[in-house]
């Protein structure tokens, strides 16, 4: 199925990945997006969890293993054409995890890597939705914190 004007939802993962108090991004080296800062993390193949999918798309893109991967949420990406059509569609569920032991590499389609405290995603540029997601993990890591 194309990516562009599907004729349904296209499900996706994304990772909200921690190293103490900093969170990691990538720079996105291809559309959707290309150039920016987001959260890494990519299409479910089939036959994939999605918490599998989260672990695979997180080790092609950064080089790092997860610890400790939570479903977090669902947000969904609708981008429509000049003529009202659905241009792309996607089903984005995005878990929270810790990073494994090793340094985070630009791999796959990702351009860049780099790890960023709360303070610091204001200037980014990100996706309000990425924000959005990014602060529900920060809040239920604060919550698991005071259990």
């Amino acid at each position: 199925m194309s990516r562009e004007h599907p004729d349904r939802p296209l499900v996706g993962v994304g990772a909200v990945v921690w190293r103490g108090e900093r969170v990691l991004l990538i720079r996105r080296g291809k559309p959707p997006r290309a150039g920016q800062w987001s959260l890494p993390g990519g299409a479910q193949e089939l036959g994939e969890t999605v918490i599998e999918a989260a672990r695979r798309e997180v080790r092609e893109e950064t080089g790092l293993e997860l610890a400790r991967v939570e479903l977090l949420t669902v947000v969904d990406s609708i981008e429509r054409d000049a003529d009202g059509r659905v241009r792309r569609h996607y089903t984005l569920v995005d878990v929270t995890a810790e990073a494994g032991p090793g340094e985070a590499r630009a791999g796959d389609d990702a351009a860049a890597v780099a790890w960023f405290t709360l303070e610091e995603l204001a200037g980014l540029g990100l996706w309000e939705e990425t924000l959005r997601v990014i602060r529900l993990a920060a809040a239920r890591r604060r919550s698991q914190a005071t259990e």
